[in-house]
């Protein structure tokens, strides 16, 4: 017996009845012949981590644009906290792992430069809308691989899509967008207290109460909960959920709409506004790739793609050299 026909059939003696099993797949855009070694979804995640635009998550904000320390989060660390609470849950509650974890490694790979604000940006710049959960599910689609895609599951690709606003189709895909919720919260606290934004005091004590005084505490509390309600429910309890939506309220008027510490966004999206309109007056110096893509999708939205998928210290590196004069010499 191949090694991955007896991970499918532990699978199939471990996973619960609401588990999403890899010999079960719907399969992929294009068919492909199954790997001795792996199954599907074990192909899935590994063809993510070693794409190109997994590398890049480690120079995308999070929250805090560039910011002067080692030990701030960025998109790919969050990543990273969203899959080890996705797994955790998964593991406990007995559904798919290896699916689990492809899920979440992918699914902020459409993220902006600039973090929020440069989705914001590119929303009112591209004339289809932009979202960076669809943008995802085009990195992986029609992006990655040189324009050919990852060509990934079913299952991967819908629960890429819909871990913001919608409901997957697997279990597993809605235990990442619980997890995304649980990690950024949290990370997001712990990166406002070493920011000097806010203090550890500062949280409202009706919701530490229940969720607990410290990082650790408040994230198992959190998972704790999902996992006490069961596979078929995935929620977290009435009182949980109730102290989570108080934090996560308390967040948005202390941090994410902080003037502080979103000073700089105003000049992150009038960077992008510049890119964007110098790309629309300048296409022939988009790359070969957004080129053959803009022969599919259009111009803008092969404009959208490519500053979708700069590094805040590429886009800042690009406008330099397009808009910031150099000193003259004749050497």
């Amino acid at each position: 017996m191949l090694p991955r026909e007896m991970t499918e059939q532990n699978e199939r003696l471990i996973l619960c009845e609401y588990a999403c099993f890899a010999d079960s797949t719907k399969g992929r855009q294009t068919a492909t012949p199954k790997d001795d070694l792996r199954t599907e979804f074990q192909r899935d995640r590994d063809k993510i981590l070693h794409s190109n635009a997994f590398r890049r998550l480690k120079h995308k904000t999070q929250v805090y644009l560039i910011p002067a320390g080692d030990h701030y989060r960025t998109r790919l660390t969050h990543t990273l906290e969203v899959s080890q609470i996705a797994r955790t849950i998964a593991r406990a509650l007995r559904l798919n792992e290896d699916l689990t974890e492809a899920i979440a490694l992918g699914h902020d790979l459409g993220h902006t430069p600039f973090g929020h604000a440069g989705e914001r940006t590119l929303s009112q710049l591209c004339p289809e809308g932009f979202y960076h959960y669809e943008q995802s599910l085009r990195v992986v689609d029609f992006i990655e691989n040189d324009g050919n895609g990852l060509n990934l599951t079913h299952e991967v690709r819908d629960g890429i899509l819909k871990h913001t606003n919608a409901i997957a189709e697997s279990r597993e895909g809605y235990v990442v967008r619980l997890a995304d919720v649980i990690a950024y919260i949290n990370h997001d606290i712990d990166d406002s207290i070493r920011a000097g934004v806010i203090s550890e005091n500062d949280l409202p004590r009706e919701a530490t109460e229940i969720l607990g005084n410290t990082r650790s505490e408040r994230i198992t509390t959190l998972v704790r909960s999902v996992i006490d309600n069961g596979a078929e429910n995935l929620r977290m309890s009435d009182k949980v959920q109730a102290a989570h939506d108080m934090l996560h309220r308390f967040m948005f008027d202390n941090v994410y709409r902080n003037p502080v510490c979103k000073s700089e966004e105003t000049k992150a999206s009038e960077l992008i506004i510049q890119l964007y309109r110098h790309y629309e007056n300048n296409f022939d110096a988009l790359p070969s790739l957004y080129k053959r893509l803009s022969e599919r999708f259009g111009k803008s939205r092969a404009i959208c793609d490519y500053i979708a998928g700069m590094t805040d210290s590429f886009a800042i590196t690009t406008f330099n050299e397009i808009f910031i004069p150099k000193g003259w010499s004749r050497f």
